[in-house]
């Protein structure tokens, strides 16, 4: 007997057998699970499956509740900004009672009124000519200018496609049938739309050699746009004409034009 197991015989006494000394930090062992021998372990249930049967009836129907009420809503703000039908004709008073005023909407979808009309701005001049006459020049289609301009042209400027037309919308937005501002917009939009076609005339050089506008005039020219072949509509092809009254150039300005 060497060295070391007569130390092992000491330390555990006569009698017994010598064993090793127990490993340092040894985890403790599981705890044992009421599964069978072989069986996955039994994993907690979260979430509704948690809830007893009579919550999770009650969990069901909100669920069920709240999903009517999006479909319903999703209905209705369609049919409020879809095209009138016969829908919105036989339950038009339900769906704005719904709408407004917390869901109202101010757009139409798939544009249901399309412009049926093309409108022209057309506009003249009274020009002082150098020999101390008078005259009255022709009238100046803008709108087809801007057209001839935009034909063609794969990337056409802002100003080519809305400034014109925009000023004209905004005066006829802001003035009476009589052509009399209505609101404090009145002054703004008639400035406006005079001074864009104040510098239409002179781009076309309406004034002349040594002439200088005095006046100008406005007027629109509309059309209706003929319907479909397919179409039993009936529209008239006359033009019909909104004229402004003259404006006066102020002076400084129509020196200007005149340099």
């Amino acid at each position: 007997m060497d060295a070391h197991e007569a130390g092992s015989a000491v330390r555990h006494g006569p009698g017994e057998e010598p064993h090793d000394a127990p490993a340092a930090d040894v985890p403790p062992p599981a705890p044992r699970t009421e599964t069978e021998p072989g069986a996955d372990p039994v994993v907690p249930r979260g979430g509704v499956a948690a809830l007893s049967l009579r919550y999770q009836i009650a969990a069901a129907l909100a669920l069920a509740v709240v999903a009517i009420t999006v479909c319903v809503h999703v209905a209705m703000v369609f049919l409020h900004v879809a095209p009138s039908n016969t829908v919105t004709k036989q339950h038009g008073q339900a769906i704005d009672d719904w709408i407004y005023p917390e869901f109202e909407q101010n757009w139409k979808l798939f544009a249901p009124n399309p412009l049926q009309q093309n409108i022209a701005v057309q506009a003249r001049a009274s020009v002082a000519t150098a020999d101390g006459r008078i005259r009255t020049t022709r009238w100046y289609d803008l709108s087809a200018e801007d057209g001839r301009a935009i034909d063609g042209n794969p990337l056409p400027s802002h100003t080519q496609q809305n400034a014109l037309r925009r000023a004209w919308d905004f005066f006829v937005a802001t003035h009476d049938a009589e052509n009399r501002p209505v609101g404090l917009r009145g002054a703004l939009s008639e400035s406006y739309l005079r001074r864009t076609v104040e510098l239409r005339l002179e781009r076309a050089d309406a004034a002349g050699d040594g002439g200088v506008v005095e006046r100008v005039q406005v007027r629109s020219r509309t059309t209706n746009v003929r319907p479909p072949k397919w179409s039993d509509e009936q529209v008239s092809d006359r033009p019909t004409y909104r004229v402004l009254p003259w404006w006066r150039v102020p002076e400084a300005r129509a020196e200007e034009g005149a340099r």
